[in-house]
């Protein structure tokens, strides 16, 4: 994993969640994220180390030069780097949080009942394998403190 590639922890049992990172796999042309369930016990260990709690699956998160994000701070940050037209979402990061945050929040508690949701996490294809975390893909930084 290159040190500059951004990981990004998402609820592997939502139909909503599993949609947006598919959308994102698609748009990573430059091979600048890893994805890895929330739910998957890699991902735990990695957060934990972030002060995360290990049943958080409230939001995506983004690991990103070591730093935490959440909701749509994470989303919008997403978004900025991939292809297509997510990037002309990005200027809505000048908006509060207090502004942004509620309309995720709202989303994120209905996603189940609007979206469905798996039993168990989502595999990946063969295709998508290289964009899913794994211990051979951590950087240095996190092989140490995992």
């Amino acid at each position: 994993m290159s040190q500059k590639q951004s990981i990004i922890f998402f609820d592997g049992v939502c139909n909503l969640c599993n949609a947006s990172i598919d959308f994102v796999i698609r748009h990573d042309t430059y091979d600048q994220f890893l994805v890895g369930a929330l739910q998957d016990e890699l991902s735990k260990s990695i957060l934990s180390n972030y002060q995360v709690d290990p049943n958080y699956l409230d939001s995506l998160v983004l690991l990103e030069k070591g730093k935490i994000y959440y909701r749509s701070t994470a989303a919008l940050k997403i978004a900025k780097k991939i292809t297509g037209f997510a990037p002309l979402l990005y200027p809505l990061i000048l908006l509060p949080t207090f502004l942004r945050d509620p309309i995720y929040d709202w989303i994120g508690k209905n996603r189940y009942r609007w979206f469905g949701k798996k039993s168990t996490c989502r595999l990946p294809t063969k295709e998508e394998r290289m964009k899913f975390l794994t211990e051979e893909k951590l950087p240095d930084y996190l092989s140490a403190k995992v």
